[in-house]
């Protein structure tokens, strides 16, 4: 398992436009992932935009991306950077 703890800078936090786009980014992986919300302790799927929106990831918000099979390492690293890049 590999794992990586992250604070969301986007000032908006991870709302539709930036879930959709994390959601189109994680379903490229085979390995299972989560994403911890530690601010609420909801769990999400992030290959799923269902379950990405409800965790309700805050500006500000700890969170842990969790990745777990064949390209977990690239899937943690990938999504962690896409991530951190968000602005708006």
């Amino acid at each position: 398992m590999t794992s990586k703890k992250l604070t969301i800078n986007n000032p908006t936090g991870i709302h539709a436009r930036p879930a959709t786009e994390l959601v189109k980014l994680a379903n490229r992986f085979s390995c299972n992932l989560q994403l911890i919300n530690h601010s609420n302790g909801k769990v999400a799927d992030p290959k799923s935009i269902f379950s990405l929106l409800s965790t309700a990831i805050k500006a500000g918000s700890s969170v842990e991306l969790k990745a777990e099979g064949l390209d977990e390492a690239k899937a943690v690293e990938q999504i962690a950077e896409f991530i951190d890049s968000l602005e708006e």
